[in-house]
């Protein structure tokens, strides 16, 4: 059972649509509220699930992105979801390529925020495992030491020290079990590159022009290789551009989904 995040009764309306936020490595659901608000308040149906292991998800230590995907279709079928707006931001945008991948016909578009492609280089592979073995000796603490300094622009970290607690504070609630069998979902995605010039339905990436994670350059490349693909950098923010500039963030994937809702 996967637990969620939700708009007030979410489930779909009458015509079956659906907004589903897939969440960053290694946050929670929460990271979402501000979207969730902001659908809220323009009546559309949203769900924001806890990957395994998070804010009471059950754990499996060994998972993958596509068996997270078809639980997270079982997920859209229980509230009468026939298809969805697919956002995914870092982690969550593998997790929205490999839903896309299986359950295309499930898929009203794909929003793709602050995310990649390409599977990981060796090189990025070593440092992943590296990460792997540092939180299971030394606990959450760790995962925050090496996550925090990429997450907000300085600008942000100095003016908002608020925002950097709020984040910390999500990853200090994960266990060791659930970062890390996270991070071995992460090396162990499919390379959607080939994905890319098939993707057939409305995709908007979003991505803080400032991220040092997931570059401008790397959104570029995403938006030029799917037919028709949107592109929107976010001024003032870093990798967790909903969080850093929320309102900005809002405005783009709001009028993303009146795009697709009026299609």
């Amino acid at each position: 059972m996967l637990t969620t995040q939700s708009t007030k009764g979410a489930e779909a309306g009458s015509d079956g649509y659906a907004v589903l936020l897939l969440h960053a490595f290694p946050l929670s659901a929460v990271m979402w509220n501000q979207q969730l608000r902001a659908l809220e308040e323009t009546g559309i149906a949203a769900v924001a699930p806890n990957a395994y292991g998070i804010e009471g998800s059950d754990e499996m230590p060994d998972w993958t992105f596509d068996g997270y995907a078809r639980d997270l279709c079982a997920m859209l079928d229980d509230i009468g979801c026939r298809k969805a707006s697919i956002v995914g931001l870092s982690m969550g945008g593998y997790q929205a390529f490999a839903f896309y991948r299986l359950f295309p016909e499930r898929t009203a578009s794909l929003v793709l925020c602050d995310t990649r492609a390409e599977a990981d280089a060796p090189e990025s592979a070593k440092q992943r495992q590296e990460f792997i073995e540092a939180v299971e000796n030394g606990g959450p603490a760790e995962a925050i030491k090496r996550m925090m300094p990429n997450y907000f622009t300085p600008e942000t970290r100095n003016a908002n020290p608020s925002l950097v607690e709020h984040t910390a504070a999500m990853i200090t609630e994960q266990s060791v079990i659930a970062i890390t069998s996270a991070m071995k979902a992460i090396m162990k995605r499919d390379d959607a590159t080939p994905l890319l010039s098939d993707i057939a339905c409305p995709v908007l990436v979003l991505n803080g022009r400032e991220d040092r994670l997931t570059t401008a350059q790397t959104a570029e490349y995403i938006a030029k290789a799917i037919p028709g693909a949107e592109l929107e950098l976010i001024q003032d923010a870093g990798h967790l551009s909903n969080m850093e500039q929320p309102d900005r963030f809002n405005r783009a994937l709001l009028g993303h989904i009146d795009r697709v809702r009026s299609l």
